[in-house]
């Protein structure tokens, strides 16, 4: 089928459909704190607010696509189980609320995942099976579970559900800064910036929605640059929650973004290693390279001059603490007196 036809056929989607999603998963996922960060606030001579979806119980913003998607199967789905496949986040998310209510689930990785990740996945109780050296190999070994076994597949971001579970971030934005008008996203699929792009444009066209993501392997703005979606290999990354591809038949979050994002900033990995570092020793926060993209666009002063609110979204905190522990021993010798 092609992207044409996919486009095509496919549900389009309404703020109704973030508004849903709120109710349905409010009995597994709780609110995040938005905190002011008076450093940032400082650089940028403007209200500069810290989204933390990190203190979620499995440290990232997933749970709430994940808990969206499968809190909408129907009892013989959940019955027969679900699976996933990603760099991580997704499928704790994916176990967690499996778990959660009491379903299998498979969740398919490939060798890149960090450790971190993977034990956190066996804490949860989920079957692991780790493929291949992509997100893309781990995919395909997923689909063979659903034809094979009849296993749901929770898509990790191209899927309306995921998509809508995302959304609610915008709603608790809008609630809790009135004066919102930039708001930074990590970028990789798409389902995080395509959520909270419906649900803060369908309020406000003029709110500025900014992409960021890592300079080697960002697919999203490859495929963007091309007007369609391409393949790139995988490099190792800080941002590692960033990788995968987008599919080159996403039906959904590649035309959402070109839709609803302003910009995209591509950051170094020398500067995602100083954020990580500053957002721990500034405000105690730890947060994977992913979400530090976000802090690292603020520093570089990326985010056009205006009046207004500034939200940067936190999308997790899961990182290998021995990488957290060097970044910091760096950080602090290069900052000396």
């Amino acid at each position: 089928m092609t992207n044409a036809k996919l486009t095509k056929d496919r549900k389009d989607m309404k703020i109704r459909d973030v508004w849903e999603a709120r109710k349905r998963i409010a009995s597994i996922v709780s609110r995040t704190p938005l905190i002011q960060s008076t450093i940032l606030s400082e650089k940028t001579g403007r209200p500069v607010f810290l989204k933390l979806e990190n203190v979620h119980e499995v440290g990232a913003f997933k749970v709430r696509g994940a808990a969206n998607k499968i809190l909408s199967l129907s009892e013989e789905a959940k019955k027969r189980g679900v699976a996933t496949f990603s760099t991580g986040n997704h499928g704790m998310a994916v176990a967690y609320v499996a778990k959660k209510i009491g379903i299998d689930a498979v969740v398919c990785i490939s060798n890149r995942v960090p450790k971190a990740k993977v034990d956190s996945l066996k804490r949860l109780g989920a079957q692991i099976e780790i493929v291949g050296d992509s997100q893309d190999a781990a995919g395909e070994r997923c689909y063979e579970l659903e034809r094979g076994k009849g296993l749901t597949v929770i898509q990790p971001f191209d899927d309306p559900h995921v998509i809508a579970g995302q959304g609610t971030i915008g709603l608790e934005l809008l609630e809790d800064l009135p004066n919102l008008t930039d708001v930074i996203v990590p970028l990789s699929g798409g389902g995080l910036l395509s959520g909270i792009g419906l649900a803060l444009k369908s309020c406000d066209r003029d709110i500025r929605v900014t992409g960021v993501s890592m300079e080697q392997s960002a697919v999203m703005y490859e495929s963007l640059k091309a007007g369609k979606p391409v393949k790139l290999e995988e490099s190792e990354t800080l941002a590692d929650s960033l990788l995968g591809g987008i599919g080159l038949d996403n039906q959904y979050t590649f035309e959402m973004v070109r839709q609803y994002i302003d910009d995209v900033v591509l950051i170094p990995e020398d500067e995602i290693a100083f954020s990580m570092a500053l957002m721990m020793d500034k405000h105690r926060i730890i947060m994977e390279g992913a979400a530090a993209t976000g802090i690292a666009a603020v520093l570089g002063n990326k985010i056009p001059q205006q009046d207004g609110d500034i939200a940067v979204i936190i999308s997790g905190q899961n990182v290998d603490l021995s990488i957290l522990l060097k970044l910091i021993q760096n950080y602090t010798c290069e900052n000396k007196g």
